[in-house]
């Protein structure tokens, strides 16, 4: 089975640091066939973050691609994007289930067993666990390792995709581990350079 790939947006890593360069990004990542993109441009205001997200649906019609909208419900339903990531602290994905339509995607973030096995997380599609490894995206804390992403995986009858140092010669790992997938900043931000 080939592993879920999510790539999450900053556009503050990529070369072009436009919104278009995001959508370029995108474009290029469907095109790859990356099944999951993440927006994730958390200094946009509502309109601009509106905005963006129906660009990049826009840009992978057509290809499996599907577009979540980062913590925002209101801004992924108004840009008709296909789900939600939900952080840690945000909503439960069991009260964001009520109110979205059947095939609509929700993830969410855990950082342990417990929280993987909390009832809000049944109810979302995925669970992102992370970091696993040293990620440049927070590095002051250590990472949780394989061993708990191995339990977390464990845990529930919820796929796990693991975020957090991901690179090439690691997915093999994160597999191994029980992960139905992983997702990643810097080992996307190549893609759609121009």
């Amino acid at each position: 089975m080939t592993p879920i790939a999510c790539m999450i947006t900053d556009r503050r890593r990529l070369r072009d640091q436009t919104l278009e360069g995001v959508v370029r990004q995108a474009a290029a990542a469907a095109r790859s066939g990356i099944q999951l993109i993440q927006l994730r441009e958390r200094d946009l205001e509502g309109r601009a973050l509106v905005d963006l997200a129906r660009r990049v649906v826009a840009a992978v019609q057509g290809t499996r691609t599907r577009v979540l909208v980062n913590d925002r419900l209101d801004v992924a339903m108004a840009a008709h994007a296909h789900g939600v990531q939900l952080r840690q602290g945000s909503f439960g994905a069991d009260r964001v289930r009520a109110l979205v339509a059947p095939g609509f995607l929700i993830g969410q973030s855990v950082h342990s067993v417990d929280e993987a096995r909390a009832p809000s997380a049944r109810a979302a599609d995925f669970l992102l666990f992370g970091h696993v490894f040293e990620s440049a995206s927070k590095p002051d804390q250590a990472p949780r390792g394989l061993a708990e992403l191995s339990a977390v995986s464990r845990a529930t009858p919820v796929p796990v995709l693991a975020l957090g140092g991901v690179s090439l010669d690691r997915i093999h790992q994160v597999v191994e581990s029980g992960a139905a997938g992983f997702a990643a900043i810097s080992l996307f931000a190549a893609l759609g350079a121009a």
